[in-house]
C-alpha cells in the first residue's frame, strides 16, 4: 500500500501551511471529545451475538432470528454522513506509511460540513508522520479539509472487541448523523483469522465472534443499524462475515481476494459524499467499488482485485437457500463416487489468497463456485445461486477473478490444524455444510472410512442444531492425529508408475485409487552442482490422460521458468485457466523471504513478473502489498531440497541475481543436463502419494528418459 508515498514530509508541509488543524497541544480543546462513552463490561453482557440460527433434523429448515433494532434511521444530524474508520496501522504504517497516505486522502477528499471521517488510530509501533503518536489510541475528526485530534485514550489492542466497541460507542455518541458507516482498515485473513492484526499486541486480530460482540454493543446502544460496514483489508468478503454483519448494517463491502497496494480511494469517497450527502449506502457502495478498481488500474495492479457490495437484507434468504443446497450436497456425498466428484470439482473452483504450500493457505473459496461444483448433486443448487446473485448488489473484479460470485466461503483446501476447524465449527451457518466438511476430515484419520459417519454431534439428543451454542473445540482434536505422509495408502494402482519400453512414464489407478484421488501432477527436480542434494523445481500439469480412463502419462516438454541468468526457479501453480497460468516462486528479495508472482499469458505468448507477495503469515494475516520488482533488486531463488544421504528437507539457496533494466523472466527450454520426474497424486482426505523418481535428460531442446 506504500506506493502512494505521501508520507511524513508531505504531512509536515500541510501542517506548516495550516491546512490541517490539530489540537494535540491544547488540552482544553482536545478534552474527551465531547460526551464520554460508558465502558461496556463484556463479562457481564450476557448474550454477545446478534443472531440465533437453528435447524431441526426432521424438517431440515434453517430458522434465523436477528437482533431487533427499532430506532429511526435518521438518528443524528439530518442529511449528513459520518464514516467511522478503525485505522489499525500495523506494519502497513510502520514500514510503508500506508495509513498516513489514506489519512491524507481523507483530508483531500472532504469539503463542507455534510460529510466527515471519524478515525481511531493505533496498532502500529511507529507512525510515519508528525501528527499521529504511537503508544496510545488517538481519535481524529476529518472534515472540510481539516484533520483535528479530538480525543486520546490509553493504548489498547485493536484486535480486542472492547477497543472496537468503545470507539464506536464514543463515535456515535459524539458524531451521530443520518447516515453512518464503519470501515475496518488493516490486514485481513478471511473468516478464520479475521481482521485488524495489531503489531503492538502480538498480531492479535478481531475474530468474527469478537466483531459480533463489539457491534452488538454499539448498535444496541444507538438503537439502529449502520448504513454499511466495510473492510479495507484482504479476504473479508465472505459468507461467514456477512452473516455476522447482517444484524448490524444494511450493506457490507469487502474483497474476496487480497487488497492491492492502494486500498480504497478515500479522496473519491470523501468528494462524492461531500457533493452528494443525501445518497444511500447502495449508491455509495457502487462508488467505493468503482473507485477502488480505478485506483488499482492506475498502478497496474488490478488483475487479482475484487470488491463486492452485499445487500444484507437479502442475507437470511441466502442462508436458508444455502442450507437447503448443503442438505442435498451432504446427503449425496454419502455415496463415495459422488463425494469424490464433488471434492474434485470444488478443488478446481476459484479461490483466494494463494492457497499453496509456498504462500500459505486461507481456505477461502468462491461460494458460487462451490454451489456450481456440486449443482448436479443437490436440487437446492439453483435456488442458492439465485439467492447469492440477489444478495450481491454490485461487484468489480480484475481479469483473474472475472467470474467470482461476490462472496467466498470457508472450505478446507488444506486444513491447518484442529484450531482452524474449531473456529469454523463456531461460525459455519449450516449444519449440513459443516457435516460435509467434517465427514471429509474424519476420512483423513480413518484411512478413508466414512461409511459410518453421522451428524449426531451437531444435532444432539434434541434433534436441533443451534448455531454457536456448542463448545466444539475439543471435538476437532481428532485431526491432531493426522499428518501428511507422502505415501497415502488410499492411492492404489492397476498399473504402478513405471517407465515402459517405449520411454513413456505412466500409471493406471485401480477403482479404489480412482475413488480416492483428488489431483495428479508432475514434480520436477534437478541435482545440485556437487551431486549431493536433490533440488525441487516445482509442479507441472504437462500430463496426458485423465479421470475418464484413470491413466496418467508424463507429457513434459522440458520448458521451465528461469531468471535471465539461467537459474531455474522453483514454481508452483496458483491459478490456471485457458488464457493464462499464474505461478508463485519462493525467493529472497533484497534479503527478505517472499514469493515471486509470475503470469504466463497464452494470448501474448509471454511470461511476465507481476511482483513479489509475502503470502499468509503465521498469524493468518494476508500480505496486502504486491511489491513491484525494479532495477537493482537482488533476487536469490529458494528451493525445497533433500540430501541423498538422508531424508531431511531444507531450503537450498540459489545465486544472487541483480535486476538490470526492465525486470524480465524467461520461459525457455531447460539447459542440457540430467533431471528427475515423479508423479504426485493427492487424495481427497489431505494426504498424497509421491512416486519414485525417474531420470530424464534434456539435449538440444529434446527430452529423453533414461532407459538404463
Amino acid at each position: 500500500m506504500g506506493v502512494k508515498k505521501m508520507t511524513a514530509l508531505f504531512l509536515a508541509v500541510l501542517l506548516a501551511l495550516g491546512t490541517v488543524a490539530c489540537g494535540a497541544d491544547d488540552e482544553e480543546e482536545t478534552g474527551s471529545g465531547g460526551v464520554p462513552s460508558e465502558k461496556f463490561d463484556f463479562s457481564a453482557a450476557g448474550a454477545t451475538q446478534g443472531l440465533t440460527m437453528s435447524v431441526n433434523r426432521d424438517s431440515g429448515q434453517l430458522n434465523v432470528k436477528r437482533l431487533s433494532l427499532p430506532g429511526k434511521k435518521n438518528t443524528g444530524d439530518a442529511g449528513k454522513w459520518t464514516v467511522f474508520i478503525y485505522l489499525c496501522g500495523t506494519d502497513l504504517e510502520s514500514e510503508d506509511a500506508s495509513a498516513t497516505d489514506d489519512l491524507l486522502e481523507m483530508v483531500d477528499g472532504t469539503s463542507g460540513e455534510n460529510m466527515r471521517f471519524v478515525v481511531e488510530t493505533g496498532g502500529a509501533e511507529e507512525w510515519l508522520n508528525n501528527t499521529v503518536e504511537a503508544g496510545k489510541l488517538q481519535r481524529y475528526l476529518v472534515q472540510d479539509g481539516n484533520l483535528e485530534l479530538v480525543d486520546e485514550q490509553p493504548s489498547a489492542g485493536m484486535g480486542h472487541q472492547e477497543t472496537l466497541a468503545d470507539f464506536l460507542q464514543w463515535g456515535v455518541t459524539n458524531y451521530a448523523s443520518e447516515h453512518m458507516g464503519v470501515i475496518l482498515w488493516n490486514h485481513g485473513g478471511g473468516s478464520i483469522t479475521g481482521v485488524c492484526f495489531d503489531e503492538t499486541d502480538d498480531n492479535d486480530s478481531l475474530s468474527l465472534r469478537e466483531m459480533d460482540a463489539a457491534l452488538l454493543h454499539a448498535c444496541a446502544g444507538m438503537g439502529r443499524k449502520f448504513d454499511f460496514i466495510g473492510f479495507d483489508a484482504c479476504l473479508m468478503g465472505t459468507l461467514e462475515t456477512a452473516n455476522i454483519l447482517a444484524s448490524y448494517a444494511d450493506y457490507m463491502i469487502g474483497s474476496q481476494e487480497t487488497v492491492p497496494g492502494t486500498g480504497w480511494d478515500y479522496t473519491a469517497i470523501g468528494r462524492y459524499l461531500s457533493a452528494n450527502p443525501g445518497v444511500d449506502a447502495k449508491q455509495l457502495g457502487i462508488v467505493i467499488c468503482d473507485s477502488f478498481l480505478e485506483a488499482c488500474r492506475a498502478i497496474d495492479d488490478d488483475d487479482l482485485c475484487t470488491l463486492s457490495l452485499i445487500d444484507l437484507s437479502k442475507l437470511d434468504a441466502l442462508l436458508v437457500a444455502f442450507n437447503d443446497f448443503a442438505h442435498g450436497m451432504y446427503d449425496a456425498a454419502a455415496d463415495a463416487a459422488n463425494c469424490t466428484e464433488m471434492i474434485r470439482a470444488i478443488a478446481q473452483t476459484d479461490n483466494f489468497g494463494g492457497n499453496n504450500r509456498s504462500e500459505g493457505y486461507t481456505n477461502m473459496v468462491d461460494m458460487g463456485g462451490i454451489i456450481s461444483a456440486c449443482a448436479s448433486y443437490s436440487e437446492g443448487a439453483q435456488g442458492a445461486l439465485s439467492a447469492l446473485q440477489d444478495a450481491v448488489a454490485y461487484s468489480v473484479s480484475g481479469q483473474v477473478h472475472g467470474s467470482a460470485s461476490g462472496l467466498s466461503a470457508y472450505y478446507p483446501l488444506s486444513v491447518q490444524g484442529s484450531e482452524e476447524l474449531a473456529i469454523f465449527g463456531d461460525i459455519c451457518p449450516s449444519p449440513y455444510y459443516l457435516s460435509f466438511v467434517d465427514r471429509q476430515n474424519q476420512g483423513s484419520v480413518n484411512a478413508g472410512e466414512t461409511d459410518d459417519y453421522d451428524d449426531d454431534f451437531w444435532f444432539g439428543d434434541s434433534g436441533d442444531w443451534l448455531w454457536g451454542s456448542e463448545e466444539n473445540s475439543d471435538y476437532w482434536d481428532y485431526l491432531d492425529d493426522f499428518s501428511q505422509t507422502g505415501e497415502s495408502a488410499l492411492i492404489t494402482f492397476a498399473v504402478e508408475p513405471h517407465l515402459d519400453e517405449d520411454g513413456d512414464f505412466w500409471f493406471e489407478l485401480d477403482d479404489d485409487g480412482w475413488m480416492n484421488a483428488l489431483d495428479v501432477y508432475g514434480m520436477v527436480y534437478q541435482m545440485s552442482g556437487d551431486g549431493e542434494d536433490i533440488i525441487e523445481l516445482g509442479e507441472t500439469y504437462d500430463l496426458q490422460g485423465g479421470w475418464d480412463s484413470g491413466i496418467f502419462m508424463d507429457d513434459f516438454d522440458g520448458w521451465w521458468i528461469s531468471l535471465p541468468d539461467g537459474q531455474n526457479l522453483a514454481t508452483y501453480i496458483v491459478e490456471s485457466t485457458e488464457d493464462y497460468t499464474i505461478y508463485t516462486s519462493p525467493i529472497l528479495l533484497n534479503g527478505e523471504e517472499t514469493n515471486l508472482r509470475l503470469k504466463l499469458d497464452y494470448a501474448a505468448g509471454d511470461m511476465f513478473i507481476e511482483g513479489a507477495w509475502a503470502g499468509v503469515d503465521e498469524s493468518g494475516a494476508a500480505s496486502r502489498s504486491l511489491q513491484k520488482i525494479v532495477e537493482g533488486d537482488v533476487i536469490v531463488p529458494l528451493y525445497n531440497a533433500f540430501s541423498l544421504e538422508g531424508d531431511d528437507t531444507f531450503y537450498y539457496y540459489g545465486r544472487e541475481y541483480t535486476v538490470e533494466g526492465t525486470p524480465e523472466i524467461w520461459y525457455n527450454i531447460m539447459d542440457d543436463g540430467d533431471y528427475f520426474f515423479s508423479f504426485c497424486i493427492e487424495d481427497i482426505y489431505g494426504d498424497y502419494y509421491i512416486s519414485d523418481m525417474t531420470m530424464f535428460s534434456v539435449e538440444d531442446g529434446e527430452v529423453y528418459y533414461n532407459m538404463d
